[in-house]
């Protein structure tokens, strides 16, 4: 039985739809003020844009893109209290299309973290497992970079600020020995210039020489995430092929999805939330690594239940028969909080 001290996970993620109005937009009901902003144009082929309060409003990294961070001056403006407030930027407001935010928080600007052998600017959030770390690389293989969580994370997703490269991903489940691209298809690889070969620990975090992870004078992002039981789980499981896929458990009704096969070149990175597909089978999804429409057909099906979430489709994009699939999962409700309160399926 799954119990967590987080018996709100809407106080910590949340997605929140919107449209927009191609001027000064406020867009509210987040439910706290975020630090960690990721839009994606539903109806239309614009890039994904990702905002931090840590970089900074205005300064945008695509997902779908190996760029370096771009200054959009008309993109997320402002972090309010309860949201965020967007200019004309075609990528996150424009007059009349629709777009899905996803919004988590960590603990504002950031202060100095010293604790690595490349100071760091962290700003953390324990309870969550939520941090942002900003960092400068020094090229150098077997650095270390202070990450503020107090437990080792999960799964690191990292982008080079000034440096046009891949994105790079630690995920337990595939191990610090390789890294996966968010920005493409391409399956696991192995190197140890990504993470150094070595795990992260509950202080830091190690980077090889790799430019995607540690260019030599170069700006740095990373979001880093620990687990927290009945609010995220980041796992991994093997597809059955068939229609009545695999079941996977999560300890909590999830709200957020972002999935990828592991051994494909050719397969995404699938996010469905259940804000976009509110009742089961939901298969709405978006591409982190492209800059597509949403996709409403058949192909992403899942439900989203009270332990975990169960796929309903043979595409081997979600449940490839014998494959192996990575995820990251964050929760609408918890099987059981500390009040006790069952959360129930759709």
């Amino acid at each position: 039985m799954a119990y967590t001290t987080i018996n709100k996970s809407g106080d910590y993620f949340n997605t929140k739809l919107y449209t927009g109005n191609g001027s000064t937009n406020a867009i509210t009901g987040v439910g706290f003020q975020p630090d960690w902003t990721w839009i994606k144009k539903r109806n239309g082929t614009t890039w994904h844009n990702l905002y931090d309060a840590v970089r900074g409003v205005t300064k945008a990294i695509a997902s779908n893109d190996t760029g370096a961070e771009d200054t959009r001056a008309t993109g997320l403006t402002t972090f309010g209290t309860d949201g965020f407030t967007v200019g004309a930027d075609n990528n996150a407001n424009a007059n009349g299309d629709t777009y899905a935010s996803w919004n988590w928080k960590a603990n504002g600007a950031g202060s100095a973290n010293t604790t690595g052998t490349i100071n760091s600017t962290v700003s953390a959030n324990t309870t969550a497992g939520f941090s942002i770390v900003t960092y400068t690389g020094n090229g150098t293989g077997g650095a270390t970079v202070g990450h503020g969580l107090g437990v080792a994370p999960s799964m690191i997703i990292e982008k080079g600020r000034s440096v046009t490269d891949d994105w790079l991903i630690y995920h337990k489940s595939i191990g610090a020995t390789k890294g996966l691209a968010l920005n493409n298809t391409t399956a696991e690889a192995a190197s140890t210039g990504y993470w150094n070969d070595t795990a992260p620990t509950s202080s830091l975090f190690t980077i090889g020489n790799n430019g995607k992870v540690n260019t030599n004078g170069g700006t740095h992002v990373a979001y880093c995430f620990a687990e927290k039981a009945g609010y995220s789980k980041f796992g991994s499981y093997t597809g059955t092929g068939d229609a009545d896929g695999t079941f996977v458990y999560t300890g909590f009704k999830p709200a957020f999805i972002l999935q990828k096969r592991t051994n494909s070149a050719s397969t995404g990175w699938g996010i469905i939330d259940n804000t976009r597909s509110p009742i089961n089978v939901s298969q709405n999804m978006l591409l982190a690594n492209s800059t597509a429409v949403e996709d409403t057909s058949s192909a992403p099906a899942v439900d989203f239940l009270s332990n975990g979430f169960k796929w309903r489709t043979a595409d081997g994009w979600f449940n490839g028969g014998g494959d192996p699939h990575i995820f990251m999962a964050f929760a609408e409700a918890p099987l059981v909080g500390t009040n006790n309160i069952p959360a129930t399926a759709r």
